[in-house]
């Protein structure tokens, strides 16, 4: 990949002058409390990287799923405050994206200064389908900068066009940060000479939130391992009942086809073969583990058991690759946590060269008090590392190119 990156930018000089960063600062939240700060920290090392060259860095980055408005429930405040303790100095937030308040704090920025706007996605223009309406906002972006240079720093949204991941490259000069560069760098040990046995694991809710991924691990990978939620629709394609576990029947066609690719290119695609059955979706439900094709017709199936979690290990046990993107269960339930947990160890007792895909995974880590350091990699981008696997173009990644 022929890009322009921070060490670039960084040799050129910035000294005194603006870079727009584009941070992936999206962090679940309790109230205003940030549950999980590992986007934070990982956006730290190119924020101080240009604060500590002098820069007048300006961070912009989104938080949950705004309407295009502001939106209290979804400032970035909690981040700013998180933002500041861990780099040790002031990160002020600007009371809006690119009015009044943004342009007071950025035209008075100190050189190594640090403004966090506030989220990107409080303007409509920002998600918008038109262009015109992205282009727009990526100029009052540049604006804010003048003279500067972009940073694309936001691994997690590379995936979206967007008038802050997309076009905003065309506007101002443009660099891969470093975070970015990491992650593709992982994505591409997983698709390029790719050792083997190369395991994937998947789970998570929905299957139609992943058809395209699994569609084309199936032309690469050794084995595939189905849990969570989504293993049921598998189980039910099988035939089996799966009770009032969650399933999407709709994409009971889609999975027959995909058990018969695998049978076809000789891909082992296991399946949980026992469940934690529970009589209702809660924390303190009452359970049982249950044969996966004997789920009672009143019980829904909320963690795999501890057969299949044996199972599960035991496909790992010779992996060199290993990819694993979803929980094998309700993990934030500590009742249905032992599944993702049984796969997690698993992953960190490996020689293997393990990835954990983001999102959810990366969370469940965390929650779990596992290593971070057990694992290859933690990716802070599911959406796309899974984008990446199926073999689609990453808009913020091709914007980059674009420039070179």
């Amino acid at each position: 990949m022929s890009v322009k990156n921070l060490d670039d930018l960084l040799g050129e000089g910035v000294q005194g002058r603006y870079v727009l960063v584009r941070s992936d600062l999206n962090v679940p939240l309790d109230g205003d409390r940030i549950t999980d700060d590992g986007r934070v920290r990982a956006a730290l090392p190119t924020i101080k990287k240009l604060a500590d060259a002098g820069a007048k860095v300006v961070v912009t980055a989104h938080l949950g799923r705004p309407k295009g408005e502001p939106d209290p429930k979804y400032t970035l405040a909690p981040v700013a405050k998180r933002l500041s303790e861990l780099l040790g100095a002031e990160v002020a937030l600007a009371g809006d994206l690119v009015g009044e308040s943004a342009k007071a704090l950025t035209g008075g920025l100190a050189d190594g200064g640090v403004v966090l706007l506030e989220n990107v996605r409080f303007d409509a223009r920002e998600t918008s389908k038109d262009a015109v309406d992205r282009s727009e906002l990526a100029a009052e972006l540049g604006a804010l900068v003048p003279g500067g240079a972009f940073v694309s720093d936001g691994f997690g949204v590379v995936h979206r066009k967007q008038a802050s991941v997309y076009e905003v490259a065309s506007v101002l000069p443009a660099y891969a940060g470093g975070l970015v560069l990491a992650e593709l760098d992982v994505l591409q040990k997983l698709t390029d000479d790719v050792k083997r046995p190369y395991v994937v694991v998947l789970g998570g809710a929905k299957v139609s939130d992943k058809l395209g991924v699994i569609a084309n691990l199936l032309t690469k990978v050794d084995r595939l391992l189905i849990g969570g939620g989504m293993a049921y629709t598998f189980l039910k394609a099988q035939g089996h009942e799966v009770g009032q576990s969650l399933l999407q029947a709709d994409q009971l066609d889609q999975v027959k086809g995909f058990l018969a690719e695998a049978e076809k290119r000789g891909v082992e695609l296991v399946l949980p073969v026992d469940v934690l059955a529970a009589t209702e979706f809660s924390a303190d439900a009452e359970h049982e583990v249950v044969d996966a094709t004997a789920i009672p017709a009143d019980r829904q199936g909320l963690d795999i058991g501890p057969k299949s979690r044996e199972l599960f290990a035991g496909k790992l046990a010779d992996a060199k690759t290993v990819f694993w993107n979803g929980p094998m269960g309700v993990f934030e339930f500590e009742a249905f946590s032992g599944g993702t947990r049984a796969v997690a160890e698993a992953l960190v007792k490996s020689d293997a060269f393990t990835v954990v895909g983001g999102g959810d995974s990366a969370a469940a880590v965390r929650q779990l008090g596992l290593p971070e350091d057990g694992f290859s990699h933690i990716s802070t981008g599911g959406g796309a590392s899974l984008e990446y696997l199926e073999g689609k173009e990453l808009p913020g990644v091709t914007a980059l190119e674009e420039k070179n």
